[in-house]
């Protein structure tokens, strides 16, 4: 007869007239637990730790209790909705991008660039609007289509008009028009605290330096060209890689801690708003965790008030996306015989989510690019 097996360990064996039955039941148990602890004493494969750990951060996941605050709630949705950006296939970005098309014609297509979505591919991004442009042209032409291509670029974390083209030579016209300044370019900005005056302009060189204490990190900074000497002010020599950065803003709603301000570019320097507003007005925009501070990398430190308005404690406010968004672009003509083309874009929903709690108004249609309150396809 066989060898009885630890998968039978009630079986009785009778061998030269002698019951074994208890004695193997006594140990039928200790010897299958020896060979469980045996395999589980094997080290872990690469693939069988990277299941175990992505297993176990999944169901941390779902014990976290859901938010109850509304605000909170919507942060975290966008958090999301930016890592499923970078997840997506790009047949559906691009068909996510086709819904939000403001403006059409046989030159142009002017779509509202959601949050969190980088223009150019580098290191870390596995999804831009670049990749996927010819889907984005077959939807719109049929599969026979040629490869949209951009006109400009904006930010990741901007949100906004941005202009494509159907032809090559079309994107290199548009593209001169933005280097010879002949687009007008208007954003909105949410800031922390209020510009003192309420209008103006900043007119102050900006150069990239490395941040201090901070290694291998650089951030774009001032470099004034004046600075202020016994009570004097001192003009000061200007460094050969400052780039000459002008901005004209003004102040359309504010409370006591926040303010809607509609800014226009007169140059285009990169990050050329947000270093102007917080390091030249002292009003950094809101969410803008890379500028509100020079010295340290950390989330944006906002007041009590603000937090209390936006429903957020502290901890999370690293989760507040930028409140920075291009709201409006005006394109002379591009042929003869044709008008400029005035294109205005909506906020997105947790900008205009912001401007209701911190007391913030909304201006009007005729003003700019108005509530987007009745528009469908806003994040």
């Amino acid at each position: 007869m066989a060898a009885p097996g630890c998968s039978a360990p009630g079986l009785w064996v009778r061998r030269s007239g002698q019951c074994l039955g208890s004695l193997f039941t006594l140990y039928s148990k200790p010897l299958c637990s020896a060979a469980a602890a045996a395999a589980a004493s094997r080290p872990l494969d690469a693939q069988r730790l990277a299941e175990r750990l992505r297993a176990q951060k999944q169901q941390q996941k779902t014990k976290e209790p859901a938010p109850t605050n509304p605000v909170q709630r919507r942060v975290r949705e966008l958090v999301r909705f930016t890592e499923q950006l970078q997840r997506v296939h790009p047949n559906v970005l691009a068909k996510a991008l086709s819904r939000g098309i403001v403006h059409q014609d046989k030159d142009l297509v002017v779509i509202n660039k959601p949050y969190g979505l980088p223009v150019h591919g580098g290191p870390g991004v596995k999804l831009c609007i670049s990749d996927v442009l010819p889907v984005l042209a077959k939807i719109l032409h049929g599969p026979k289509a040629k490869p949209l291509h951009l006109c400009h670029r904006l930010d990741k974390e901007t949100t906004g008009v941005m202009v494509l083209a159907w032809e090559k030579e079309v994107a290199h016209q548009v593209q001169e028009l933005f280097r010879t300044r002949q687009v007008t370019k208007k954003y909105w900005a949410i800031t922390v605290r209020v510009p003192v005056p309420e209008a103006g302009v900043v007119d102050i060189p900006i150069i990239e330096k490395e941040a201090q204490g901070q290694q291998h990190h650089h951030k774009m900074t001032l470099s004034p060209s004046y600075r202020v000497d016994d009570g004097k002010m001192v003009r000061v020599r200007s460094s050969r890689n400052a780039q000459l950065a002008v901005t004209q803003y003004q102040v359309l709603s504010s409370s006591l801690s926040a303010a809607l301000l509609e800014l226009q570019p007169i140059t285009g320097i990169k990050h050329q708003l947000r270093v102007h507003l917080s390091f030249g007005l002292d009003c950094p925009v809101l969410g803008d965790h890379k500028y509100s501070d020079w010295n340290r990398l950390a989330p944006q430190k906002l007041s009590a008030g603000i937090l209390k308005k936006l429903g957020l404690q502290q901890s999370k406010a690293r989760h507040l996306p930028l409140h920075l968004h291009a709201c409006q672009l005006t394109l002379p003509a591009l042929q003869p015989q044709k008008e400029e083309l005035n294109l205005l874009c909506r906020p997105p929903r947790y900008f205009v989510n912001s401007l209701r709690r911190l007391g913030l108004k909304m201006p009007s249609r005729d003003h700019s690019a108005g509530d987007e309150a009745a528009q469908p396809g806003a994040q």
